[in-house]
């Protein structure tokens, strides 16, 4: 076959997988080419791994529930190595996923470098080092995004990144988490619940300062109970090695404090990966928050898409994947699947989760909207109660009569965000939510008092 495509995608993750899927069942010639690992940093250092890792946590820490059931467990501990086989093989079945996922759509997959030329070129080279260039009438940039590291701190085996914290083969007595983002509550969480004695520091007033303060300052509180110990408004200034582990000094309420601890975890958040020569050669426009897209997905260039973390703004798998079904559906004449940031739903996989779509009640004021909040416990919740989750809530934001946003904080809340979303995206009145039907018991019962 001549070496001549509809489309290349450069890059494996959930963005470039979508994109090559979807222009594949329009019957299109497809290539993907990815040079770390099919399933992107979602498989291999995101999604996966920390949710393999937080499922091993969780179940340890509810042992302690099942005497309240009258079930007596004894002589229970923690064997970390296990833990990460686990995790390890999470990964492995993900990425056979997506190399699965990827052949029964037909799409031509290639592991190598995928270099952009023109905007109708590609070259490949393949790890071997040979090269191909390749022609292709569109282009996806699917390059995701890497740690972001700080000024002035070297990372080791004792200073880590999201990345490097996987190689870790013990658990440390004592860790600094550096960053109050859902990736850093999100490992306080995991090494927490595993007895390790957890400092999570903030630059910030509060931690998750994207999401719903009620339920950020909620989960603070939990965070506590797990013994964490909560630093917000609290600058950074150095952190080293010592003999015994780490020493950082940070500053709080104008003075500075020393705190030491086995090791320090970074999670001050993710840059989007950017090929700058490329992007200059190519003449596609691009900042440090990433490359600029039209609603469309289509960078400046015609011809070439972007999606994904690339893209900046909330660095998640399922938005990328709509990014880049966006981007096939303009490509090939479509209109139905246009890209609206709003109808994204984000998580927090903490213990308990938070899950939100659309506007929180504090965004939607500061835009000037009129809104109507309407709250609803967890523990009006028979099922709730039953299988002892805890405190936890579910709001609802309406403008309008409309539902324009929601969030959950409780158990199952990434799972339960999926109805709400629907509803957001589709614009729904009350009146309208009033024909949803929800089963007896169920958690989901939850939602009824939100609609009246």
């Amino acid at each position: 076959m001549s070496d001549k495509y509809d489309l290349i995608v450069v890059g494996g993750g959930p963005g470039g997988m979508e994109a090559a899927q979807t222009a594949a069942q329009k019957k299109k010639r497809v290539l993907i080419i990815e040079k770390n690992g099919w399933g992107g940093t979602c498989a291999h250092r995101g999604c996966i791994p920390t949710k393999a890792l937080l499922s091993c946590s969780k179940s340890y820490m509810e042992l302690k529930k099942l005497k309240r059931f009258g079930v007596h467990v004894d002589g229970t501990s923690v064997d970390f190595m296990a833990m990460k086989k686990h995790r390890d093989q999470m990964v492995k079945i993900a990425a056979m996923g997506a190399q699965k996922g990827l052949a029964d759509a037909q799409v031509e997959a290639k592991s190598g470098t995928g270099e952009i030329l023109s905007p109708c070129e590609v070259q490949l080279i393949e790890p071997s080092g040979q090269s191909q260039l390749l022609e292709t009438k569109n282009i996806l940039i699917a390059w995701g995004s890497e740690p972001q590291f700080l000024p002035d701190i070297q990372t080791s085996e004792r200073i880590m990144t999201s990345d490097g914290i996987l190689d870790l083969t013990t658990l440390p007595s004592g860790m600094i988490i550096v960053g109050g983002s859902f990736i850093g509550v999100e490992y306080a969480t995991v090494f927490a619940e595993l007895g390790v004695k957890v400092i999570l520091v903030e630059l910030l007033d509060r931690i998750l300062p994207q999401e719903d303060e009620e339920a950020a300052e909620f989960l603070t509180q939990e965070l506590a109970r797990l013994g964490i110990a909560v630093h917000t408004s609290t600058e950074l200034i150095s952190l080293k090695e010592s003999e015994a582990g780490v020493v950082m000094q940070v500053r709080k309420n104008s003075e500075t404090m020393e705190m030491r601890s086995g090791c320090a975890l970074l999670c001050t958040g993710r840059n989007p990966l950017l090929h700058r020569t490329e992007l200059d050669r190519l003449g596609i426009e691009y900042s440090r928050a990433g490359i600029k897209v039209d609603k469309n997905m289509m960078t400046t260039v015609r011809g070439i898409y972007a999606a994904g973390d690339v893209t900046g703004g909330m660095m998640l798998a399922h938005r990328a994947a709509r990014q880049a079904k966006a981007s096939v559906e303009h490509m090939y004449g479509g209109t139905g699947n246009l890209y609206n940031e709003n109808f994204i739903p984000s998580v927090v996989y903490s213990h308990p989760q938070i899950a939100r779509v659309g506007y929180t009640e504090e965004r939607a004021r500061k835009e000037g909207l009129s809104v109507e909040t309407i709250r609803s416990p967890y523990s009006a919740n028979i099922i709730a109660r039953t299988e002892l989750m805890g405190q936890g809530f579910v709001k609802a934001v309406f403008h309008q009569d409309k539902i324009i946003g929601a969030v959950i904080l409780g158990d199952l809340a990434a799972d339960l965000i999926s109805g709400l979303a629907l509803a957001v995206a589709s614009q729904l009145t009350r009146k309208q939510l009033r024909s949803w039907v929800i089963p007896h018991p169920t958690l989901s019962e939850i939602f009824v008092p939100l609609f009246g």
